[in-house]
């Protein structure tokens, strides 16, 4: 329920900032406004829509170093590496009490509403049916004590290469990169020909390039020190960056890294010297925005709120007024006809009626028509109502909740014109996404001092 996933994130956030804490009063305030339109049902909630621990997630091809660069970030054998497909699970990767590395099932990530996979058999079996009662198929927690991913979530993905269980992984896949804070997709420079690789770059690009936070997405090209003997390491990097671009990536964060560990031997010291220098370079930048995800993270969660609030105002309410106004006008006109009908069937009929009478006759057949044509209407508004959310089911899920919300039988088929429907839940989403721009503000206070005082912040606390 909403209210219990309310009471455990303050608790949790309780300790880490209480700027945060504060934001889930808004989040409370915005589900309230969402299901007054009937967005979101009384069970939903936008705080599910988002992580609110740090997420870093790690996509990629098999064999392109995913897990080498996990365990190498956090110090620690976590995952099984190698050239061929050793885990095709995402592996949730956080913070335990034990330093010896502890793995738990999927059920545990879907099952509990602090983590972002909360609830993601639910989004499996709509894509693929029955797949999301075998959540443990896809998903698996570990954790470990290490202080590199303490008030963190990694999260390693299953290669794209395979065409099993396709439609599951991109489902996943897609939810993954709409709540990480920091997204790393891995290309492997050992196959220089990007062109036999373009269904897993159009998967892969596609989830990434259109998001609204493009900047979170890092594209990673590891194993370079392959392209030592030739010495062609600009050719290799021009060959993806034109590949990713012909999926429509034109520009981006983009890097170059190998392993020193497993790296091919490099007898030549000015090439060695080069392409170290470049790794360094990037992994040092990579590592940058890994230990800031936390700050990052505290800013996605209050602007989300503006992000959500806005879509709704600007976005959805104009939407599914124009979608009622449609079946609106669908309903009165089958009651025009089921009317003509009627009447005419009636008019055939009156010389039965006249059996009882004129006037009996024309009360009979007055409340006959009143029946008839009372459950015609009934029968259209559901039929168009269902044709309409069905219609908007693949689009947007929220709209055609909203469709089936607002046609319920009891429900009046007029109002739904004019600038001011709704205009009430329009102003006070308007208030909340200024209350998020002053939330944004105290956050600013913990690190910007115009002044020069220094002053230590919660985030900095937990990030030490």
């Amino acid at each position: 329920m909403p209210e219990e996933r309310y009471k455990k994130l303050k608790e949790y956030l309780s300790a880490e900032n209480p700027v945060l804490v504060e934001v889930i009063d808004k989040y409370e305030m915005l589900d309230k406004l969402s299901r007054r339109v009937g967005l979101i049902g009384p069970d939903e909630t936008y705080t599910s829509y988002i992580s609110w621990w740090p997420m870093i997630s790690v996509l990629g091809t098999f064999s392109a170093g995913k897990s080498t660069f996990i365990n190498e970030y956090i110090g620690k054998k976590v995952q099984q590496s190698g050239n061929q497909a050793v885990d095709d699970k995402f592996t949730v990767v956080c913070y335990g009490n034990s330093e010896n590395v502890t793995t738990l099932p999927g059920l545990a990530l879907d099952a509990d509403p602090r983590f972002p996979f909360y609830n993601i058999s639910q989004e499996v079996n709509k894509v693929d049916a029955g797949e999301g009662n075998r959540v443990n198929n896809y998903l698996q927690l570990k954790t470990l004590s290490s202080e590199r991913i303490k008030g963190k979530i990694l999260i390693d993905s299953p290669g794209f290469d395979a065409d099993s269980q396709r439609d599951a992984i991109l489902k996943i896949t897609s939810h993954i990169v709409e709540m990480s804070d920091l997204v790393l997709v891995f290309f492997d420079a050992r196959h220089p020909e990007p062109g036999a690789m373009r269904d897993t770059l159009k998967h892969l690009v596609a989830t990434t390039v259109g998001h609204r936070d493009a900047n979170k997405v890092l594209y990673i090209l590891n194993q370079i020190d392959t392209t030592a003997a030739e010495d062609n390491l600009e050719d290799v990097i021009g060959s993806w960056q034109r590949a990713l671009s012909s999926e429509g990536l034109i520009s981006g964060n983009f890097y170059s890294i190998y392993n020193e560990a497993s790296a091919v031997a490099i007898h030549d010291e000015a090439k060695l010297k080069r392409l170290k220098g470049k790794k360094d370079a990037d992994i040092e930048e990579i590592y940058e925005r890994m230990e800031k995800v936390s700050i990052e993270r505290a800013y996605r969660i209050i602007k989300s709120i503006e992000d959500f609030a806005g879509k709704i105002r600007d976005e959805k309410i104009p939407q599914l007024q124009t979608v009622l106004q449609e079946w609106s006008h669908k309903v009165l006109w089958s009651d025009g006809i089921a009317s003509v009908l009627l009447v005419a069937l009636l008019s055939a009929l009156k010389v039965y009626f006249n059996f009882f009478g004129a006037q009996v006759g024309f009360v009979v057949a007055s409340g006959l028509f009143g029946a008839l044509l009372l459950t015609a209407h009934i029968k259209a508004r559901g039929f168009f109502a269902r044709r309409l959310a069905n219609e908007w089911k693949e689009k947007d899920k929220e709209i055609a909740n909203a469709i089936m919300y607002n046609t319920r039988w009891w429900r009046s088929i007029l109002g739904f014109g004019g600038r001011n429907w709704h205009g009430t839940t329009r102003k006070r989403l308007s208030e909340l996404m200024e209350l998020g721009r002053e939330s944004i503000q105290k956050l600013n206070d913990q690190f910007v001092t115009p002044s020069g005082t220094s002053r230590k912040t919660p985030l900095q606390v937990t990030d030490e």
